[in-house]
């Protein structure tokens, strides 16, 4: 069974559900090289997740600098431009990956499971012949 929800819907549940992992997310992408800002976004539009905008990620960057998680270091632009600012995975960022993504392949097979029409063998054609 799949819920169709309506565009607006789907994006208010999609940034829900974003919310509570984007940090992990973030850490990820920072763990493949150092990133600035813009191509932090762009690494998760790529992904598919779209919907982070590049201001909604700067106070995600402050709190993991803050918790010592990542730290940033300046680096001219190679267009010329402003020094941009990069992001770079700390020891402890790495450990944190690390059980976070042991965390989230748990929870996400357990809402697999949850979610799957198959778990039971039951499908709505199974209930509705019940009725």
């Amino acid at each position: 069974m799949t819920i169709a929800l309506p565009g607006a819907a789907a994006d208010q549940r999609r940034t829900q559900l974003l919310r509570g992992v984007l940090d992990l997310c973030l850490l990820a992408l920072i763990a493949e090289r150092p990133r600035y800002g813009f191509e932090i976004v762009s690494g998760l539009a790529e992904n598919g997740l779209e919907l982070v905008s590049e201001g909604s990620i700067y106070p995600l960057l402050a709190r993991l600098q803050k918790g010592g998680l990542i730290d940033a270091y300046r680096a001219p632009s190679p267009s010329g431009g402003a020094p941009r600012k990069y992001y770079r995975l700390t020891d402890e960022g790495r450990a944190a990956l690390t059980a976070g993504r042991t965390t989230w392949q748990g929870f996400a097979a357990a809402v697999d499971r949850t979610l799957s029409d198959t778990q039971s063998g039951e499908t709505d054609e199974t209930h509705d012949a019940d009725r």
